[in-house]
């Protein structure tokens, strides 16, 4: 049979537990209401369009859009996908390289059927 070894930590290393534990769940309560806060000015300009508001025209509302959606997208898999903590250094550099693959795919379709 394995043993088993048991750890206790010092009072000064569980402090510092606890503290990291509520920096990293005050941070995801923000991004949170960050996202939410996104969610409803995207939802807002959405209505504003379709009432027909003086300034909201698809011009501006497309880029707008898809510029709150980018900056959620990053900051999901930043924070609730857990990149921003150690040890997930390859799985971003996958997911970058992954990204830059489809941005370079997306750019040679557009040019060949433009050109």
């Amino acid at each position: 049979m394995s043993s088993i070894d048991i750890y206790q930590k010092s009072p000064v290393e569980l402090e510092l537990g606890q503290r990291r534990a509520r920096k990293s769940m005050r941070n995801q309560i923000m991004m949170f209401s960050l996202m939410i806060f996104l969610t409803i000015i995207s939802f807002t300009m959405v209505v504003a369009y379709q009432s027909e508001v003086i300034g909201f025209s698809s011009y501006f509302l497309m880029p707008t859009l898809m510029l709150f959606a980018g900056v959620q997208v990053a900051l999901q898999l930043y924070y609730f996908m857990h990149m921003s903590e150690k040890g997930h250094g390859t799985a971003m550099m996958f997911m970058y390289t992954g990204a830059f693959l489809a941005f370079l795919v997306v750019l040679t379709f557009l040019t060949i059927v433009w050109w």
